[in-house]
């Protein structure tokens, strides 16, 4: 099994206070005990980065409860943070869960955003419902499941 390239990161980089000590194969924005961010090497736009939790998990249904509010406060932090430090007026925020998951180690990506710059991410083509029969059926399904009154998912 091939090496994990973002737990390589994770472990050249430890959590100290000052980034200025650190040697590690990435350009890093931060560290803690719980998470690293650090630029995208193959960036949509500069200032690209990527939040990873210390932790091996593949994706964010794996992330332990507990340590999902800190990544995503640590998130909320980063966008502001991109936002400002490359006078972005916006940012694209995402996750892939193992489709299009180029790295099979959460990362979360921030990419800074301007009008027209180019980017044609869109969610397309779109698959609309065939009816409100249907749409409500699925919301159901999905509501049940999330309750925990349904089957989940097999994998």
């Amino acid at each position: 099994m091939k090496p994990c390239a973002f737990c390589g990161v994770v472990a050249a980089t430890p959590p100290v206070a000052s980034l200025a000590q650190v040697d590690a194969p990435a350009d890093l924005v931060h560290t803690d005990d719980d998470a690293v961010a650090f630029l995208d090497t193959k960036p949509v736009f500069p200032g690209h980065v990527l939040l990873v939790p210390r932790e091996h998990v593949t994706t964010l249904a794996d992330l332990p409860a507990g340590q999902v509010p800190s990544f995503f406060a640590l998130a909320q932090r980063l966008e502001r943070a991109v936002e400002s430090a490359m006078d972005a007026p916006g940012s694209l925020v995402l996750i892939n869960n193992v489709v299009s998951q180029s790295v099979p180690h959460l990362h979360l990506h921030v990419i800074p955003r301007r009008p027209k710059d180019g980017l044609r991410f869109f969610l397309g083509p779109r698959h609309p419902y065939r009816d409100p029969d249907e749409s409500a059926e699925i919301a159901q399904r999905i509501g049940k499941v999330l309750r925990g009154d349904g089957a989940p998912k097999s994998g």
